[in-house]
């Protein structure tokens, strides 16, 4: 499964390009600048991985935990939380207290120091099952993780689920319905890495990755199929 990573990045930076090319149409939307940025966390941690099965490199193992573990689902949520919050003078305030916390984060897992373990890295193993005793994380930067990764999954997973149950109700527009299913359903896959890594099977998180990136997408162009309704919010409207 070493190679999955190379085809989540390129789908993580494909997808990336459509959202932004839609905020270009769209100048009045700065969820789809977000969700953009967002992704872009994901295309940096997926590569990181690539990087990672090929050669060791401190900063990239950074990178990796930085993007991958803490930064993507709290800047994907943040999307969804411009779209759903009418008053944007909220979302814009959660916006900037998310990049203070982000750039705090930033620059704690920078200065981290690495263990001797690094020294017995392997190319041939996932990093999910490493990082832990090469990466010294304080008790500051696992509680930011923790943080922002459930401020990501109510956001990013809740916001879909509501957006999804709107549509329902309405009996309106089907495929945005099930485009907004797909989306939750994709965020919620890599967590499922993290239960993988527990029973001992880290490379299956790669999997999961790319799973979950592929789920978005394709609810993404679900979700963007028709003319939006004003009455029913929805990601990427």
């Amino acid at each position: 499964m070493q190679y999955i990573p190379y085809l989540s990045t390129l789908i993580t930076f494909i997808f990336a390009i459509a959202v932004f090319r839609r905020f270009l149409l769209r100048h009045h939307s700065p969820y789809l600048l977000i969700w953009t940025i967002g992704l872009l966390w994901l295309g940096l941690g997926t590569l990181s991985e690539v990087i990672l099965g090929l050669t060791f490199n401190g900063l990239t193992l950074k990178l990796w935990y930085l993007c991958g573990a803490m930064l993507t689902a709290a800047w994907l949520g943040q999307g969804t939380v411009h779209l759903l919050v009418r008053r944007h003078g909220i979302a814009w305030a959660l916006t900037g207290a998310l990049f203070a916390v982000s750039m705090l984060a930033a620059v704690l897992v920078l200065y981290a120091p690495l263990t001797a373990a690094v020294f017995t890295y392997r190319v041939s193993q996932p990093i999910s099952s490493q990082y832990q005793d090469i990466l010294t994380r304080s008790p500051l930067i696992i509680a930011l993780t923790v943080l922002l990764n459930i401020y990501g999954t109510l956001t990013l997973v809740g916001g879909a689920i509501y957006s999804a149950y709107i549509f329902w109700r309405k009996r309106v527009l089907f495929n945005r319905m099930i485009g907004n299913i797909l989306i939750a359903t994709g965020a919620l896959a890599p967590a499922m890495g993290g239960s993988f890594i527990k029973m001992g099977l880290a490379d299956w998180m790669y999997l999961t990755e790319l799973v979950g990136v592929i789920l978005m997408y394709i609810g993404f162009l679900q979700a963007t199929t028709l003319p939006a309704v004003e009455a029913a919010p929805t990601i990427f409207r």
